[in-house]
């Protein structure tokens, strides 16, 4: 019998919980933002409770190595979303056209 791997690394280098395409990342916030695991199951219903606690117990367990790596991940978003902002899609330029000057975007 083998042991159950509640962590993985996808081929994108991004840790996943069990066979879930969840992300450890988001498991670890709401963890961290004070949710029981059982309302983490609720939230992310293709875990199982099971996984949510194994997800949990590899965090605590490796604490830092999963926060150096959702210091990489973070930089990777941001860097993701600075390149996105600086990229001219000409739809979006129709749509802040469209909604005219001095309004404000959606909140």
């Amino acid at each position: 019998m083998g042991e159950k791997t509640y962590v993985r690394v996808d081929e994108h280098g991004v840790m996943r919980v069990g066979s879930t395409r969840v992300m450890l990342d988001s498991v670890v916030a709401a963890f961290e933002e004070g949710h029981s695991p059982e309302t983490i199951r609720e939230q992310y219903p293709s875990l199982s409770l099971e996984e949510v606690y194994g997800a949990i117990t590899y965090y605590l367990s490796h604490t830092e190595e999963v926060k150096e790596y959702l210091k990489r991940q973070e930089a990777l978003w941001e860097k993701l979303r600075s390149e996105s902002l600086a990229r001219r899609d000409p739809l979006i330029e129709r749509l802040r056209a469209a909604r005219g000057p001095g309004s404000r975007p959606p909140c």
